[in-house]
């Protein structure tokens, strides 16, 4: 083999390895790899008395975030913590007493329902019962 062959087949593999090296990383974000989903049905979200009234806890549900709410009268509401927009995760905005997404501006009530913004869906919504000492939100069917 001819040195010039040599080098030209050594920089052309260079410079694909190169090129793979920046479009790998690009390509595992744009098409992020599947995962396994844990199906679960209820979770102990909090003790009772634990959230005082008008705030929010932020708790796994499955593999997922959930949010539970006290509301200023006292009233629990469980809600998927995932913006149907972009999949970014809500706050409970105390003032006006809805969940915000930060990413886009999306606005929802305490029902789940899209107020404002770009999300296409409500959020999912959970039933919350008291069991002695712990606070179960469970999956509506």
């Amino acid at each position: 083999m001819k040195r010039r062959n040599f080098l030209d087949i050594f920089f052309g593999g260079s410079l694909l390895a190169t090129i793979a090296a920046f479009v790998y990383p690009v390509v595992r974000y744009v098409l992020p790899s599947k995962r396994t989903a844990v199906i679960q049905n209820s979770v102990a979200a909090a003790k009772v008395g634990e959230l005082p009234p008008n705030a929010a806890k932020v708790f796994k549900f499955g593999s997922a975030p959930a949010v539970l709410i006290n509301t200023a009268e006292g009233k629990l509401v469980a809600l998927s913590a995932i913006c149907t927009h972009l999949t970014c995760t809500v706050r409970y905005d105390g003032e006006t007493g809805t969940l915000f997404c930060p990413c886009h501006n999306g606005r929802f009530d305490l029902n789940g329902t899209v107020l404002s913004g770009p999300p296409p869906r409500p959020l999912e919504t959970y039933a919350v019962e008291i069991s002695g000492p712990d606070i179960i939100v469970t999956r509506k069917s």
